[in-house]
Formats: C-alpha cells, sequence, structure tokens
C-alpha cells in the first residue's frame, strides 16, 4: 500500500471517528435523553420525567450547606410527586465534601434528614470528568438557555415540565426561597 492510499484511509476514519462521536453528543440533546444510576444502582431514565418539573441539585454530605437536605425534603413532601420531582446527585468536587460510599450516602441522608427524593450515584459536576448531564445543565450550547457554572454544593437547576432549562439557583438560596415556590405553583 502506497502513502497516499494509507493518508486516504486514515483520512475516512478519522472522519468516521468525528461523525460517531458528533451523533453521540447529538443524541443526547434534550433533558428527557439522559439516563443515570440511583444510589442503589439501578437505571433511572429522565424519559419518565416528561412532564414534570424537576429540580436538579448537587448535594454533599459534609459541607456548610448540608443542611439544606431539610428544605429539600419539605418542598419533596410538599410538591412532590405527579407534577414535581427532585434529583440529588451527590458529588465530591469541592473541598472533599463527599467522600462516601453509596450506601454510607443512603444511610447520612435517611438518618438525618429523611430523605425520600430520589438520589443517584456520585457524579463529577465540573472538571475533565464532568458527567454529560452537567454538561449539558451548564452549556448555553446544550442547553438552548444559558451557560453557569456549579459554584459549590447545593446549586439547583430548575427544569420545565416540557424538559427545558428555566433558572439556575445558587447554592447559598434555600430549596424553599421564593423563587423556587413561584416555579412550583405557576
Amino acid at each position: 500500500m502506497n502513502q497516499q492510499s494509507a493518508n486516504k484511509k486514515w483520512l475516512a476514519v478519522a472522519t468516521l471517528m468525528l461523525l460517531m462521536a458528533s451523533l453521540a453528543t447529538m443524541a443526547q440533546s434534550s433533558f428527557y435523553d439522559f439516563k443515570v444510576k440511583t444510589l442503589q444502582g439501578q437505571d433511572f431514565d429522565f424519559d419518565q420525567l416528561r412532564g414534570k418539573k424537576v429540580m436538579i441539585v448537587n448535594t454533599a454530605s459534609k459541607c456548610g450547606l448540608t443542611g439544606q437536605y431539610e428544605q429539600l425534603q419539605e418542598l419533596w413532601e410538599t410538591y412532590g410527586g405527579d407534577d414535581f420531582v427532585i434529583i440529588g446527585f451527590p458529588a465530591n468536587n469541592f473541598m472533599n465534601q463527599e467522600p462516601g460510599t453509596a450506601d454510607e450516602i443512603a444511610e447520612f441522608c435517611q438518618l438525618n434528614y429523611g430523605v425520600s427524593f430520589p438520589l443517584m450515584e456520585k457524579i463529577s459536576v465540573k472538571g475533565d470528568d464532568q458527567h454529560p448531564l452537567y454538561e449539558w445543565l451548564t452549556s448555553k450550547e446544550l442547553n438552548g438557555v444559558e451557560d453557569s457554572k456549579v459554584q459549590w454544593n447545593f446549586q439547583k437547576y430548575l427544569i420545565s415540565a416540557e424538559g427545558q432549562l428555566v433558572k439556575v439557583i445558587a447554592p447559598r438560596t434555600l430549596p424553599n426561597a421564593p423563587e423556587v415556590i413561584d416555579f412550583l405553583t405557576e
């Protein structure tokens, strides 16, 4: 095989790989395209969230904001169910404040706050290993609304019943703040 043939084959393979990577990115262009694992390791398909308002929040057990679990649980008990879902994503991105295993996180949340809203497996919410969901949440190019950075634990993302990003809520803003209640009751 001559050099020109080898170059053509290499170009064809590179083009095919680029096309496949583009298609993979396009495959998760909607909020409802994501599939994650629960803290117990079960599949959780975001397609089941169609028609519901959703709050996505990155959580941590050893953070100065960990007490927000209490307001999240109250919000879940008041508004959660058929029309609203809170989904917590434990993350260890900020000063090693979520070092626990899945079992330790589940036990901590249950014993200390009675958490009954869905908790997913621990993920990375920023950096080179950022989970694709958080890529979508933080990129205007993907979510169509705005760019954002995950500032700290307990940052909240509000998603409409149509699967559109509506608002990013700062970590220190409590889950039961008026802007959240307005979102839930409008």
